[in-house]
């Protein structure tokens, strides 16, 4: 089987942070690969500010190009939206029977994993690879006991694409926070202005 850890996102855009924990996932686990899946629509975000999903997916394959065990994935643009983690992870363990998906989230994600379509499936069928992310200490997360549920010591990145559009919104500059290709094709253009 082969081993794949799924990210799921808007990555509206991808930043460092994306790849730096992408990164260290690969070389601190089993994983042989790691899926970016850019999502349509999260049933939990406002799509006002979301670039079209083709310009999204750019900015990942343009991101990842020098990362051979990275890919950038389109399979939620042909799934209903929105999108549910639950309906895509059986959708690609169908089409890919001899690979094994593990799901890739935050802390603070983990939290909600209640309100998930299906999230009891979600625990049971996959394993959980959670990243710390710093959030008031009295909602620590009960999941994190559960055998599925690996928490990792990666690096806590305090990066948000939401303060990386208003930046550029407001002609700040954000070339540190963003892979070179992603910052030159975004300053080509006129997105998040």
């Amino acid at each position: 089987m082969k081993k794949i850890g799924l990210f799921f996102g808007s990555f509206n855009p991808i930043h460092i942070g994306h790849l730096i924990l992408g990164n260290y996932i690969l070389e601190n686990s089993d994983m042989e690969e790691l899926w970016f899946v850019v999502s349509p629509q999260n049933p939990f975000k406002d799509k006002k500010s979301l670039l079209k999903d083709h310009n999204r997916l750019d900015m990942v394959q343009l991101a990842i190009k020098n990362y051979p065990k990275m890919r950038a994935s389109n399979v939620e643009f042909s799934l209903p939206v929105p999108s549910y983690t639950i309906d895509t992870l059986t959708y690609l363990n169908e089409k890919y029977p001899d690979y094994s998906f593990s799901l890739i989230m935050g802390e603070d994600n983990l939290k909600s994993l209640h309100k998930w379509k299906n999230y009891e499936l979600l625990l049971e069928k996959y394993h959980i690879i959670v990243y710390p992310r710093i959030f008031d200490e009295e909602k620590k997360v009960d999941y994190l006991q559960h055998e599925n549920i690996s928490l990792i010591k990666a690096p806590i990145i305090e990066l948000s694409a939401t303060e990386i559009r208003n930046m550029i919104k407001e002609g700040k500059n954000t070339r540190p926070m963003l892979p070179p290709e992603v910052f030159d094709y975004l300053d080509g253009s006129n997105f998040y202005r």
